[in-house]
């Protein structure tokens, strides 16, 4: 017998209260289960989600900012803007898509530990592809500058994890 069940039989031995009246008793007195924490996770999942909304639209002031510059100070080219914003547009593809399943991959009930560590690794190698392709399609069916190309990338990956920092840092506080 554990010492709950034996404090409330002795409850209503003592108090000489019906079975009933104990339930009532005991119900009211113990929250529901997780009652505590269902509404702080909520509101952490929604902060998460305004915060991955405002490090993608960071990413793309900051793409765009870049390309602006690129198209004006490197040679005086649209070509390299137009290769910076490749490259920065295969960063935020891949910050957008960590976002979306970052939501939908919230924990389940129902699934086991394994199936949702079998969705993580699928998700990462789901990234990891995309980039692979689209940073493919800029260099050699676009045929962008491959320079300029990386440099957007790695910008625009700098400011997804700069800006997840930050901002999560400000967050907290």
């Amino acid at each position: 017998m554990t010492i709950w069940k034996s404090f409330w039989v002795d409850l209503e031995k003592n108090a000489k209260l019906s079975v009933a009246d104990a339930d009532k008793v005991r119900q009211s007195l113990t929250p529901p289960l997780n009652a505590a924490i269902i509404a702080a996770l909520f509101s952490a999942e929604e902060q998460e989600k305004r915060l991955a909304v405002k490090v993608l639209g960071l990413q793309a002031l900051v793409i765009l900012g870049a390309s602006g510059i690129a198209a004006l100070s490197w040679k005086s080219s649209p070509q390299y803007a137009i290769a910076v914003l490749g490259g920065g547009g295969v960063s935020i593809l891949n910050g957008a898509l960590l976002t979306w399943r970052m939501t939908r991959g919230a924990p389940n009930p129902d699934q086991d530990l394994h199936q949702q560590l079998r969705l993580l690794y699928f998700y990462a190698a789901e990234r990891f592809l995309a980039v692979v392709a689209f940073l493919g399609i800029c260099l050699a069916v676009l045929k962008l500058s491959p320079m300029a190309v990386l440099c957007g990338f790695v910008l625009g990956q700098a400011v997804l994890l700069i800006a997840r920092l930050i901002l999560k840092i400000k967050t907290e506080k």
